[in-house]
């Protein structure tokens, strides 16, 4: 038999009838969302509502539904009677801070046990010029830099550390029942998306979104580099214009005359279709490091 199986349709039956032919072909096991535990942040906004809902209709064991919107337990609730059963737990509070993201962990460890699969999506937009020159009086603005800081938390250090925390809850475990380095034949332990986006190689008006996105792609390589020793993966996906409420706050004018033509595909992505991507990003050991998913889009800078 051939060690590559192509899977046309997302039926988990037939997942379940070759899975264990792919255990066999394949030196490291794939990872089955099946009975996992997950955190995604940025639970209620387009691309992590869609993963959230993905990982639950891929029967995932627990889920952490993070926000800072109150909308996280209407959402939990939601998926869980998608799923049956009481498997998604709603946190509501900031991201950036770092005793609300020791408590979703904390939870989650005490409820299900660690964290195998974390998706830190939540992100925001604050779009400007960095350099901005008053047409009338020649008066200079800079991007506000509380505005600049804020946006590298959120897009940048928040995602890094839920990472880590995710990584060290592994560590931990495997620890605890006395394991070591791991090793290839143990199976992928554990699985962190970050959310990266095309404008990591630039964009206009987008100074400190842009410097964030560019800066996960290192963070995913170091992470990744170092939690393979648990036997975590860290990678990191690309999404251009996905059809969310954070993009389309951007000028429909603007979109449509300046934006659009660059996008091959010649529309915005569904989250549905970035959610589809993420789970095979997190049940597919070699698909690592960087994925585009950018409609066939050309660099905005």
């Amino acid at each position: 038999m051939a060690n590559n199986i192509l899977i046309c349709a997302p039926d988990r039956r037939l997942y379940d009838l070759i899975a264990p032919v792919l255990i066999i072909n394949n030196p490291v096991k794939a990872m089955n969302i099946r009975d996992k535990i997950a955190v995604v942040t940025g639970a209620t906004g387009g691309i992590g509502y869609s993963i959230s809902n993905a990982l639950v209709k891929r029967e995932i064991g627990g889920i952490a539904i993070v926000d800072l919107s109150q909308r996280c337990e209407e959402i939990a609730a939601t998926l869980n009677k998608l799923a049956g059963e009481k498997l998604a737990l709603p946190f509501c509070g900031d991201v950036t801070h770092p005793a609300f993201r020791k408590r979703v962990f904390d939870t989650m460890r005490e409820k299900f046990g660690a964290v195998q699969i974390c998706v830190p999506a939540a992100g925001i937009v604050a779009d400007s010029l960095a350099v901005k020159v008053n047409r009338e009086n020649g008066v200079v603005e800079l991007y506000d830099e509380s505005i600049f800081r804020e946006i590298l938390s959120v897009n940048l250090v928040h995602p890094t550390y839920w990472a880590m925390e995710a990584i060290a809850g592994i560590a931990r475990s495997r620890f605890e029942k006395g394991l070591k380095k791991w090793i290839a034949e143990e199976g992928i332990q554990g699985v962190v998306i970050l959310i990266g986006s095309v404008s990591c190689r630039g964009n206009r008006g987008q100074v400190g979104y842009a410097a964030a996105k560019s800066a996960l792609i290192a963070v995913s390589s170091t992470l990744n580099l170092e939690g393979l020793f648990h036997g975590v993966q860290t990678k990191i996906v690309h999404p251009g214009f996905v059809d969310t409420q954070m993009v389309n706050t951007i000028d429909q004018e603007y979109f449509e005359k300046t934006l659009k033509p660059r996008i091959g595909l010649g529309r915005k992505i569904q989250p549905d279709e970035i959610a589809a991507i993420i789970c095979a990003m997190i049940e597919n050991p070699v698909l690592s490091g960087e994925v585009w998913a950018d409609a066939s889009m050309s660099p905005l800078a």
